[in-house]
């Protein structure tokens, strides 16, 4: 259709797994693709496929801003149609060991850079009638051991997204949030529990690894599959449609099953399922008349 306008899509956290697959998938739909990431060099081949890379970081508002500026020069207008927010960071430590700057940077990723992109872009987005999505996580929904900081940020992204879609309504802005299961990326948390922390104890080890690669050991989906799925999920979305979607390798399940289950049979089936039981039952009794002086 003459002067019909070419779509304009922006993925953050792009420099591999779900980013860097749709970002692609997004490129193959005609869509006018920007991706950004705090690293350029693993994006170079998204160029293959006309995506437009530049540096990225969520965290910075000065940087959000920047991003903002570069995709109304690189346009000539003032749309988004798709704002992805997909960057993310893992943490996998217990809450005893967890230090400051692990819960900032986690926050500021995860939430705050979030909160972030959605405000500064707001205005290109209401042109657009656009749609904001959010890589959610069943992390959010369930209580996986060592996981109290991103399961934090992603109980926290659902809360945010609930609220942003009623507010977007009068705008004609759409919101959705994938309550993602497992997916074939390297977001893994590599890092080793302190000499220091409190569950360095018999079994932890081999407890500890099983709980680092929960999605890696349970074949997980395929990012480029899953990138097809939200591609569709950003095309369908309706004003008054489904807020929560359910992808990625027992997405359904975990996101929306097992958080229907009384609290101690969750509790008691993921101790298990991670090999926990074993080392709670020594801390249990290490620790019965309290803290050692």
């Amino acid at each position: 259709m003459a002067g019909e306008r070419q779509k304009v899509a922006l993925v953050t956290g792009a420099s591999s797994g779900i980013g860097f697959e749709t970002s692609i998938e997004l490129a193959k739909r005609g869509y006018v693709v920007f991706a950004g990431a705090r690293r350029l060099e693993p994006m170079a081949k998204l160029k293959d496929y006309g995506v437009k890379t530049f540096k990225l970081d969520v965290s910075d508002l000065q940087s959000v801003q920047d991003a903002r500026s570069y995709i109304q020069k690189e346009t000539g207008g003032n749309y988004l149609d798709i704002l992805y927010n997909n960057a993310g960071q893992s943490c996998t430590i217990p809450t005893t060991d967890v230090t400051d700057e692990q819960i900032k940077q986690c926050f500021e990723v995860n939430v705050f850079g979030a909160m972030r992109m959605v405000r500064e872009f707001i205005p290109l987005l209401i042109n657009a009638k656009g749609v904001i999505g959010f890589t959610g996580s069943v992390s959010g929904l369930n209580p996986f051991p060592f996981s109290c900081t991103y399961s934090a940020t992603k109980a926290a992204i659902e809360s945010y997204a609930s609220v942003l879609r009623v507010e977007m309504k009068p705008f004609g802005v759409r919101v959705i949030n994938f309550i993602t299961g497992g997916v074939n990326t390297d977001i893994e948390d590599k890092r080793s529990l302190p000499e220091s922390s409190l569950f360095n104890v018999p079994g932890m080890e081999e407890a500890f690894d099983e709980r680092r690669q929960l999605a890696v050991k349970n074949n997980p989906l395929p990012a480029d599959v899953y990138a097809k799925q939200v591609a569709d999920d950003f095309e369908r979305a309706k004003l008054g449609g489904s807020l929560h979607l359910y992808r990625g390798k027992m997405g359904f399940f975990l996101g929306f099953i097992t958080p229907l289950l009384p609290r101690f049979l969750l509790e008691w089936a993921l101790v298990r399922r991670f090999k926990f039981a074993g080392v709670f039952e020594y801390l249990r009794k290490k620790y019965a008349k309290g803290f050692p002086a």
